[in-house]
């Protein structure tokens, strides 16, 4: 390929809303163009790139016994109505719309397949003898996302690669989770990704358990904590710190008690007013969750976390606001708590799983300038639920007592087991060998290829450009032509790659060797091979590998080896 009939439209600087690395790198070294926020065309580079990560991953996921299938984008209203997730999952749907032809019903860009291949299943396989089955494509997918940001990471329109897996029972279920698991591993350490398999949450997707492949980032969207040891590693909806030991007292905790706090209104004028220590202390929140209002219960050294709010099925969820609170319980935010009559203002309680059993706290007593000091809460406040709530905090200890670390990063892959919860909404059902009807065990599991392009980018990256991992790479090697006079040598050095399977790109361009050289750097093709008159005097070519400082002369009838030699390494 000769870079003057393609196209890669390099720039010196990255348009200003280009936040993070990998989207300035994106743009300018000619991958991607946005089109939109958060719409984007992958140009020559990009798609070559692309390509190449799709087939990994067409590769590994044949290898695992999957079967390749395309599903429809556009996806019917109806189906999704029968499904188990409608109510949760239309605020980031994108609904098309016909012009005013309405006959066959509304109509969804699809962000996600469960319920097309359930159909798919239900209305294909009846018997025990057809399963196990596993299904995957590779397919555009839409989410409307409010804010979308950082390039690829944070798409309205992806690429992503979802695969369903159907099974006779939780054990088969489990081998399918098992070999999609593994599948990943390979696809991301093929395509030169470090990811971290961490525990997960399976929100609104549902379903007994799940894994997330993370790629620790800085920028990442997502939080995961871990110890270094790698003996535990989960998300931050999903982990869990080791409690705080406390002994609880022998003697009985005495009835509560109001005391006046005038103007006290936070943990820290608890603390400070009257010598409450934060870690003494019930935090109330309320939240209107789906129209109605539930309180969460935190110790008042900690903090609430929303991501962990979202797991407990809610669809929609926000902090009430102090209006709603004071018409509900006649307080308002800093005076709350769960003792006394909060009932039926107050739905549901949740307390943190920290405060299991604590006693002689104080909390507020739901009436302005007073709180209650003397709770118990096991005896005085209704608790619904305990949940772990509450935020983790970096150094805390993990359930085997290690040193957590908590870090972003970016989720490029995840693995759900199912369970039941869509055959039976959309009728998914066998017959065993009795002749007996089951609903199949399902897994689901995800890639987002579009994303986990960029993450690769973000992980291999210096000051001066990408440096692509050969597997992926939209060259192999390229070819810089730096004297005009030896255009016919350059093209037969290229043609002699090319004819040994190593994909080359030819700099042919009327540019400076400087222009020519940093451009290289830029779009982080692993081996350059520079032609020049000094060196083609000296009977070679100059290669340098992409991570490399120095370049190498070599002569012309070693070039072929010590290309290959370098693609071995990068």
């Amino acid at each position: 390929m000769r870079w003057s009939q393609t196209l890669i439209p390099t720039l010196r600087e990255a348009p200003a809303d280009a936040e993070i690395a990998s989207h300035r790198l994106l743009l300018r070294a000619g991958i991607a163009r946005r089109l939109a926020g958060g719409v984007y065309t992958f140009l020559p580079l990009g798609l070559r790139s692309l390509r190449k990560l799709e087939r990994i991953v067409r590769e590994e996921m044949d290898a695992a016994g999957a079967i390749e299938v395309l599903m429809p984008a556009l996806q019917p209203g109806e189906l999704w109505r029968k499904g188990p997730r409608f109510d949760a999952a239309r605020a980031v749907m994108f609904r098309a719309s016909s012009a005013g032809r309405k006959a066959d019903g509304d109509m969804f860009l699809g962000p996600t397949h469960e319920e097309v291949v359930t159909d798919l299943m239900a209305g294909t396989v009846n018997s025990y003898r057809q399963l196990p089955r596993t299904l995957y494509q590779i397919q555009t997918k839409f989410r409307d996302e409010i804010r979308p940001r950082f390039g690829l990471m944070r798409a309205r329109e992806f690429v992503m690669k979802d695969a369903y897996s159907f099974d006779v029972s939780e054990t088969s279920a489990d081998a399918s989770y098992r070999a999609m698991y593994e599948a990943y591993r390979r696809i991301f350490a093929r395509a030169g990704l470090t990811t971290m398999i961490v525990e997960a949450d399976t929100g609104v997707m549902g379903g007994s358990f799940s894994h997330e492949f993370a790629v620790p980032c800085e920028i990442g969207e997502s939080e995961i904590a871990f110890t270094d040891d790698g003996s535990y590693a989960a998300t931050i909806e999903k982990a869990v710190a080791r409690p705080e030991p406390r002994t609880r007292p022998s003697a009985p905790t005495p009835a509560p008690e109001k005391f006046p706090t005038p103007g006290v209104t936070t943990i820290e004028d608890l603390d400070r007013s009257h010598g409450v220590a934060a870690r003494d202390q019930i935090k109330t929140l309320v939240y209107l969750c789906e129209s109605k209002l539930v309180m969460f219960l935190v110790r008042g050294d900690h903090q609430l976390s929303e991501a962990k709010v979202g797991t407990l099925g809610f669809a929609e969820f926000r902090p009430a606001t102090p209006e709603e609170i004071f018409a509900a319980l006649g307080a308002h935010p800093g005076s709350l708590g769960g003792v006394g009559k909060v009932r039926p203002a107050i739905s549901r309680i949740y307390a943190d799983s920290d405060l299991r059993d604590e006693c002689d706290m104080v909390t507020g007593a739901n009436e302005d300038g007073f709180h209650l000091r003397h709770v118990d809460i096991g005896r005085d406040i209704a608790v619904d639920e305990y949940r772990t709530l509450r935020e983790i905090r970096d150094g805390e200890p993990s359930p085997d007592g290690k040193p957590l670390r908590v870090r972003r990063a970016i989720e490029v892959g995840h693995v759900f087991k199912l369970g039941t919860k869509y055959s039976e909404a959309l009728g998914a059902e066998f017959l065993d060998e009795n002749g007996k009807s089951h609903p199949m065990f399902m897994g689901c599991y995800g890639i987002g290829v579009t994303r986990s392009l960029q993450a690769i980018i973000e992980q291999h990256h210096d000051d001066d450009g990408i440096i692509w991992p050969a597997a992926v790479a939209p060259f192999h090697a390229l070819v810089t032509l730096i004297d005009s006079s030896l255009a016919g040598q350059a093209k037969q050095l290229h043609d002699r790659l090319e004819a040994a399977g190593i994909d080359t790109l030819l700099d042919d361009r009327p540019e400076r060797p400087g222009v020519k050289f940093k451009d290289a750097d830029l779009i982080g093709i692993p081996v350059r091979i520079t032609v020049g008159e000094k060196s083609w005097k000296a009977g070679g070519v100059e290669i340098k590998a992409r991570t490399a400082k120095e370049k190498s002369l070599v002569p012309i009838d070693r070039a072929l080896d010590a290309v290959k030699a370098l693609l071995a390494m990068a």
